[in-house]
């Protein structure tokens, strides 16, 4: 793997994205800082979200997420296992990719904490909601923002060290 450091091609705002290629030779290479962000943001995906229980074994969570400012959020229960993990040890391991081809995803390790503010959480939950239910008249999404208001589900947020990233769309081996 090699490292790639991309200088923000949008906005000012954000930082350098610390991007590795995680392609396999000739079957493709890394997306750039502005492919990666808008995979991120517009992909209807499961994140599966990488931590280690009491025991020391690993446990592996899908999740729906949201991708905002270079960070991934996330909700749960407040007292699932995911939750209890990472409450504990806050260094997580994430992936989100694309079962067709040509494949591409992202993959990184990160530090989860808990947003504690309401009112972050919130429209969060909200922007998951809306993207993976399609409103938020829905039944479940109903009952997802009163566990959030409630306390009984929480928010994670994801503050990545690094994306490891490939796109096989850009390889010799992709399909036409």
């Amino acid at each position: 793997m090699t490292y790639k450091q991309i200088k923000p091609e949008k906005s000012k705002e954000l930082s350098t994205m610390k991007i590795i290629n995680a392609s396999e030779p000739s079957l493709g290479s890394s997306m750039t800082e502005e492919e990666t962000r808008n995979f991120l943001s517009n992909q209807k995906l499961f994140a599966r979200i990488g931590s280690i229980d009491k025991n020391g074994d690993p446990n592996v969570h899908p999740v729906w997420y949201h991708f905002d400012n270079d960070k991934i959020y996330f909700e749960t229960g407040r007292d699932s296992r995911k939750a209890q993990n990472i409450q504990k040890k806050s260094t997580i391991y994430f992936c989100i990719d694309d079962d067709r081809a040509p494949y591409k995803g992202v993959r990184g390790k990160g530090v989860a904490t808990i947003l504690q503010d309401i009112n972050k959480s919130l429209p969060i939950v909200e922007k998951l909601l809306i993207k993976y239910i399609g409103n938020l008249e829905d039944k479940m999404a109903k009952f997802l923002i009163n566990s959030v208001k409630s306390g009984e589900s929480i928010v994670f947020e994801i503050t990545p060290k690094f994306f490891a990233t490939w796109d096989h769309s850009k390889g010799s081996m992709q399909q036409n």
